[in-house]
């Protein structure tokens, strides 16, 4: 169907949009255990199960009377709406019930063997917990400083929940869980890495070598109790 959304300019790459949207929504549903999404006109439903965020869809093929639809039809409060587009596009298509999430983006990069070395007093630890693999950043008391974890949808890594704890942020340690989770992905066979990124992931994952692929907007029907 046709796109009549607004959307940003992206970045060229070895993998269309909808693909690297199709694999991002396989492997984060791998890495927050959730059950595999089921496909749906334009995309897929995750039965996420959460309180607030019990039904995610999430589309990369649409066009804006069909988000209008969907909007009128998913009246459910915790029922969430991710794309691959422009938040404004998202916006317009949607009833007024709906509320804005936070945009992200959509990030690729090929993932690659290479030496993962932390700074002084800080180790690294990567360990598989099922079907996915944590990498966490240790300080010199064993505590955890910061992680990150990646999931795999065929070819693709997912990485996911990157995060460093406050007192130990501009250290390079979120550069030392992305270096770690895409050697041990690579050596696994996985390809192509993907994540969505916020604004300020976005400007780390760009300086090591990802590219911006699209706009990622969201929205969501709120649940009594939930700000909105």
């Amino acid at each position: 169907m046709p796109d009549t959304l607004t959307r940003p300019a992206v970045t060229g790459g070895p993998h269309a949009v909808p693909e690297l949207m199709t694999a991002w929504v396989r492997g984060w549903a791998v890495s927050r255990g959730t059950p595999a999404p089921v496909a749906v006109p334009g995309g897929f439903r995750v039965d996420v199960g959460l309180p607030g965020h019990r039904v995610r869809h999430v589309l990369h093929t649409y066009d804006a009377d069909a988000l209008g639809r969907l909007g009128r039809t998913l009246t459910a409060p915790g029922t969430w709406i991710k794309v691959s587009g422009d938040p404004a596009g998202l916006r317009a298509a949607l009833p007024d019930a709906w509320t804005m999430d936070v945009a992200g983006h959509l990030m690729s990069a090929p993932l690659t063997c290479g030496t993962v070395e932390p700074p002084a007093s800080y180790a690294i630890r990567v360990v598989a917990e099922g079907e996915v693999v944590v990498a966490r950043v240790l300080d010199a008391t064993g505590r955890q400083a910061a992680r990150g974890q990646l999931a795999r949808a065929g070819e693709f890594g997912i990485v996911d929940q990157v995060e460093t704890d406050p007192a130990h942020r501009r250290r390079g340690l979120g550069r030392v869980v992305m270096r770690a989770l895409c050697d041990d992905a690579a050596r696994r066979g996985m390809r192509t890495g993907i994540l969505v990124a916020t604004d300020d992931g976005r400007a780390l994952y760009a300086t090591i070598g990802w590219t911006v692929r699209s706009a990622v907007s969201g929205a969501f029907r709120a649940e009594a109790g939930q700000p909105s």
